[in-house]
């Protein structure tokens, strides 16, 4: 059992709260415009334990999606959790961006499952999992090219996806067995995964706990 667990996410486009009973969603609050993913988050933990009528103090963890992805929201999302583990002395889960992309693909018929975050240009933070999530290649920044995942991809058959998927190149799709769709992961995925690492005691140092970049920067904004 993993109890009554709240869900951090604001490492992308789009940011969300779930609070969760037992691997089970009760409530969910999302905010679409990334510039706001700060004001949208403290009051939206308010506002959804009022709305279910629960109490910080009946947390029995906090899930944070850690990263990679925005640096901003990397750091808001995270500092949100740490600050009510810590005054609740409950335990902070951390979250990888790309484990939490590959779930919806997990037990599918792949046997590669290879998700992107878009990180300008050609470039993508990426990693590689198989059907049990197990790496394959692990979480990296990597320029895409026309022999990107040629060690792995052979006689294997793939999923690309993530909002950086679409870089993958026509060659690589024509070569090989792969399929690709940009299709975000949700907070179904991320509960799933909080309630395994509670099970499995998987918790984060509150005191070093902090935003798994990748690279010194990264926004989603325009500029």
């Amino acid at each position: 059992m993993s109890g009554l667990q709240l869900h951090i996410n604001t490492a992308l486009d789009k940011a969300y709260i779930a609070v969760s009973l037992d691997g089970q969603i009760l409530g969910y609050m999302e905010n679409l415009q990334q510039k706001e993913h700060a004001s949208f988050l403290q009051p939206a933990i308010k506002d959804i334990l009022v709305s279910l009528n629960k109490k910080v103090r009946e947390l029995s963890s906090i899930s944070a999606v850690y990263g990679p992805g925005s640096y901003t929201g990397l750091r808001v999302g995270l500092a949100a959790a740490k600050g009510i583990c810590y005054a609740c002395q409950i335990p902070l889960i951390c979250i990888s961006t790309l484990e939490w992309l590959a779930v919806p693909h997990l037990h599918k018929g792949f046997d590669c499952i290879i998700p992107m975050i878009d990180a300008r240009r050609m470039e993508v933070f990426t990693a590689a999992f198989n059907n049990s999530l197990q790496p394959l290649l692990p979480s990296c920044a990597m320029v895409l090219d026309d022999n990107s995942f040629s060690d792995i991809l052979p006689e294997k058959k793939t999923m690309f996806t993530g909002n950086g998927a679409f870089k993958v190149s026509q060659h690589i799709r024509d070569q090989y067995d792969c399929e690709s769709t940009p299709v975000c992961s949700g907070a179904e995925e991320q509960v799933v995964l909080a309630k395994t690492m509670f099970e499995q005691r998987l918790f984060a140092d509150l005191v070093y706990a902090e935003p798994y970049y990748l690279k010194a920067f990264f926004t989603t904004a325009n500029i």
